[in-house]
């Protein structure tokens, strides 16, 4: 299991990123979307900022994070960012980052069963609309 202790917020979230990315990606593929611009479009639905806040947003009030899961969410939230968020306020982006470190921590931890319930959870909230 990866040692959560031994990373910061800003490597779990860069890994979390490119992990949410290309899951998002191939299923957008597997849904018979060929065009790049319409590929972009949808994509954007799944892991925009405010996508991703909704998604944490959802899976602190149903209490579905364990404490490990907290511990990590709150090391990405935290991070003091030296970036600017684009198009969202502050809070909207250091929760997006905290989601995007759970997806980290899930790759890191090789835990296939958790990336999966955070996949399930973003399809399910994205396809309810945002």
């Amino acid at each position: 299991m990866y040692n959560v202790d031994l990373s910061n917020g800003r490597i779990l979230a860069y890994i979390g990123d490119a992990v949410l990315t290309l899951k998002v990606r191939e299923f957008l593929v597997t849904q018979g979307i060929t065009k790049a611009k319409a590929l972009q479009a949808e994509s954007a639905r799944y892991i925009s900022a405010k996508a991703q806040a909704k998604v944490v947003a959802a899976l602190l009030a149903e209490g579905k994070l364990d404490e490990t899961a907290e511990r990590v969410y709150h090391l990405g939230r935290n991070y003091k960012a030296h970036s600017k968020a684009k198009n969202v306020d502050i809070q909207t982006y250091k929760m997006a980052s905290g989601l995007e470190a759970l997806w980290g921590y899930y790759y890191l931890s090789d835990n296939p069963q958790q990336l999966k319930r955070l996949w399930d959870k973003t399809r399910t909230i994205v396809e309810q609309g945002l």
